[in-house]
């Protein structure tokens, strides 16, 4: 558990397993409220781009890419609504831990698509004004910078968290 335990089982916020699950789906609610905001706004930059004059110039390089990037945006943005429909279907059923569990693995491959999705977009738009070199430096730097703030960091906030903890133990 992410909560100190006490002699009873219970967290340090004095909550049920009922309530702590509660709070954990009412907080990946929230995180994916954001997280569609932030695909929707990338997706529908992409879907205007076909009907820009200049569209007509792209190499197919350029095409492919923008075809890969709005295929991402696509499967991302289900991702983001997949908790949704699961919800959908386990509602009632008494099974909010499934529910929790697999909204939180969802969540995170939405968080990869996004990352994906973002520097693939930073690459087409650098190939496009900039060249080739600096659209693969950029979508690949983007990338790189994606990975260490969402796998490295977490991690890394996790292991000194735990760190602490077992500090305190003893």
């Amino acid at each position: 558990m992410s909560e100190v335990e006490d002699y009873t089982g219970r967290t340090g916020r004095n909550e049920t397993r009922e309530e702590q699950l509660d709070r954990n789906w009412a907080e990946l609610l929230q995180e994916l409220r954001v997280l569609q905001t932030g695909v929707q706004i990338l997706a529908g930059f992409l879907l205007t781009l076909p009907f820009q004059s200049r569209f007509e110039d792209l190499d197919e390089f350029q095409v492919n890419l923008y075809l890969a990037n709005v295929v991402v945006a696509a499967l991302t943005t289900a991702m983001i609504l997949l908790p949704v429909s699961v919800h959908r279907r386990l509602f009632r059923k008494r099974l909010k831990e499934t529910l929790v569990s697999s909204a939180d693995g969802l969540t995170k491959i939405a968080l990869g698509g996004i990352a994906l999705l973002s520097a693939g977009t930073a690459a087409l738009v650098f190939d496009v004004t900039a060249g080739r070199t600096a659209g693969l430096t950029a979508g690949g730097s983007l990338m790189a910078v994606m990975v260490v703030l969402l796998v490295y960091v977490p991690i890394h906030l996790n292991r000194k968290a735990a760190a602490g903890k077992l500090g305190r133990k003893l």
